[in-house]
C-alpha cells in the first residue's frame, strides 16, 4: 500500500464506467445491481493495494475478524454508491427514498444570504446532496471536485447531466484560483461542499486520533473557512442499503476563528472534531468508507505537523 492516494489509477477507466452506465439506464436498476457482483469480485482480486486497505480499515471498525467477505461487501457498496451515481443524476431522486436530517437547520443559515461551507467526507454518497439541490432549486449548490484524479468519472457524470459540470469548483487548478471560486460562490450566498478528510500530494496536513491511531487531516478546509468568515456544516450522505440514503447535516461552526498565534493549536481542535464526528459516522455505517488506501500514512510527502502560518499565507489568511 506504498505511494500517495492520488498516484492510483481511476478503477475501471472510460470503457468500464460507460459500461456500466449502459447496464445502468438501459438494463435497469435491478439488472444493474446484479451485475454488481461480478465487477465487486474482479475488483477485489485485481486491485491488490485497495483489497489490503479495506481489510486494514474493516480491522479497525468492526468489532470482530475480518473475513474476504466483509472486503468483498465493502467494495460492493463502493460500486452500488458509484452505480446509484447514474441514476441520481439522470433520473433524479425519485427512485431513491433519501431522508433527511438537520435540513431545517441548513435552511436557516442559508437564508442569511453569507454562503456555507458544507464540509464532508469520503463516505457513502456525495452525490445524493444534488437530491437537495433538486428540492430546492432557489438554493445554489457548487461541489469542489479535483477533475483530473477521476477524468473517466467526471466526463460520465458530465455527460449524463451537462448542468452539474457547471455546479463544480475544478479542485485541480492553483489554489489561488480555487479560493478564489469558493469566495465568488459564498458571496452569492451559494451553499459550498467539498471534502475534508482526504490530503492531497504535499498538502499541508496535522495528526487526530480517529479509530484509535492518529491520522493525517488536511488544513487547507479550516484555514478557507478562517478567511471566508461564513458557517460550517458537516454534511453525510450515508447509503442505507437498496434504496435508501440518509443526508445529515450537522452545525459544526458559526464562524471559524484560527488566532495568528497559536494557530497550531487552533488548528488541532478544529481537526480533532471533526475527526470525532467522522468516526461517529463510520461506526454507524462502517461499509460506507471509501478511502481505499492506507488513510493512516496517506502523507509520505508532506509533513503532518507544517508551519501553520506557512499553510495560512498559502490560501490568503
Amino acid at each position: 500500500m506504498s505511494g500517495h492516494w492520488q498516484s492510483r489509477p481511476e478503477g475501471g477507466g472510460r470503457i468500464a464506467l460507460w459500461l456500466i452506465r449502459t447496464i445502468a439506464l438501459y438494463g435497469g436498476r435491478a439488472f444493474g445491481r446484479l451485475c454488481l457482483y461480478p465487477i465487486t469480485l474482479y475488483f477485489y482480486l485485481r486491485r491488490a493495494p485497495e483489497r489490503a486497505a479495506s481489510r486494514q480499515y474493516l480491522q479497525r471498525v468492526l468489532p470482530r475478524p475480518v473475513t474476504a467477505w466483509q472486503v468483498l461487501k465493502h467494495i460492493h457498496c463502493f460500486a452500488a454508491t458509484i452505480m446509484d451515481r447514474v441514476y441520481l443524476l439522470a433520473r433524479g431522486e425519485r427512485a431513491f427514498e433519501i431522508e433527511t436530517e438537520g435540513l431545517d437547520m441548513l435552511d436557516a443559515h442559508y437564508a442569511r444570504g453569507r454562503g456555507v461551507l458544507l464540509f464532508g467526507s469520503h463516505q457513502g454518497s456525495f452525490e445524493a446532496l444534488r437530491a437537495i439541490g433538486a428540492r430546492r432549486p432557489d438554493m445554489p449548490l457548487r461541489v469542489l471536485l479535483d477533475k483530473q484524479k477521476t477524468p473517466a468519472m467526471t466526463e460520465l457524470l458530465e455527460a449524463l447531466a451537462p448542468e452539474v459540470g457547471a455546479c463544480v469548483i475544478d479542485a485541480s487548478k492553483d489554489g489561488t484560483s480555487v479560493t478564489l471560486a469558493i469566495a465568488e460562490a459564498c458571496a452569492q450566498g451559494a451553499l459550498v461542499a467539498l471534502l475534508a478528510d482526504r490530503g492531497r500530494d504535499r498538502e499541508a496536513l496535522r495528526h487526530a486520533d480517529f479509530l484509535g491511531q492518529p491520522a493525517p487531516f488536511p488544513v487547507g478546509p479550516w484555514l478557507l473557512a478562517h478567511t471566508l468568515q461564513v458557517p460550517v456544516v458537516l454534511c453525510f450522505g450515508l447509503y442505507l442499503g437498496g434504496r435508501r440514503y440518509k443526508l445529515v447535516f450537522e452545525p459544526f461552526a458559526e464562524r471559524v476563528e484560527i488566532p495568528r498565534h497559536g494557530r497550531g493549536p487552533a488548528l488541532d481542535a478544529l481537526i480533532a472534531r471533526y475527526a470525532q464526528r467522522l468516526e461517529h459516522y463510520v461506526h454507524v455505517a462502517p461499509y460506507n468508507w471509501f478511502n481505499f488506501y492506507d488513510f493512516w500514512q496517506q502523507d509520505l510527502h508532506a509533513p503532518a505537523r507544517p508551519d501553520a502560518a506557512v499553510a495560512g499565507e498559502r490560501l490568503g489568511a
